[in-house]
């Protein structure tokens, strides 16, 4: 009873946000306790305080960007287009065009991938971050990073992940600008 209703949830999930869940479906097969421990991640990534929604958003999304995670970058933009954040910004964060993101975003975005790049900028940028949002503000965007991580490395361990190509926003496709890490290696040298 309890995995007809776990599948009826996930169908339910997957035909809101045209997103594949295959991967959770067989994870309810095999042990419908193991689902219940890992949903308590959602509860985790989606706590938002005193953080601008699009701000939040827009870190969910490079840590997905981060994870190569094509389905799981396009549900993040997809929930962001639900949440009403600018079209522009999320075109923006696709093609890493800091330039064009609002100053708030721009602080979120450069966060997280100095976060995820466990880069020594990411100390000036939290006590930005902290002065703006508050302790609560930069829990909220951890969180959310945390989120984005786990998901992509179930999929990927389980056999589903999908490299990051296109993202689709407001329906129009658009291909995604990957980092090159040779060259982001080179600059932290330089920097040092």
């Amino acid at each position: 009873m309890l995995k007809r209703f776990a599948h009826s949830r996930l169908r339910a999930f997957e035909k809101d946000f045209g997103y594949d869940a295959g991967y959770m479906h067989e994870l309810v097969e095999a042990d419908v306790g193991a689902v219940m421990k890992f949903m308590k991640v959602q509860a985790i990534s989606g706590y938002r305080k005193n953080v601008p929604e699009d701000v939040w958003y827009a870190a969910k999304i490079t840590g997905a960007m981060h994870e190569d995670c094509g389905p799981c970058t396009q549900l993040a933009v997809t929930m962001a287009e639900r949440a009403n954040v600018s079209t522009t910004t999320l075109r923006a964060i696709a093609a890493r065009d800091d330039s064009a993101l609002p100053e708030d975003v721009r602080l979120g975005v450069e966060f997280s991938r100095a976060v995820l790049a466990r880069d020594a900028r990411a100390d000036k940028l939290r006590e930005e971050i902290v002065r703006r949002w508050g302790f609560l503000g930069l829990v909220s965007i951890a969180f959310t990073l945390i989120g984005a991580r786990v998901y992509p490395t179930l999929k990927y361990a389980l056999g589903h992940g999908h490299a990051c190509t296109r993202l689709h926003v407001a329906g129009e496709p658009i291909p995604v600008r990957k980092e090159n890490l040779v060259n982001r290696v080179m600059s932290l040298g330089a920097e040092a």
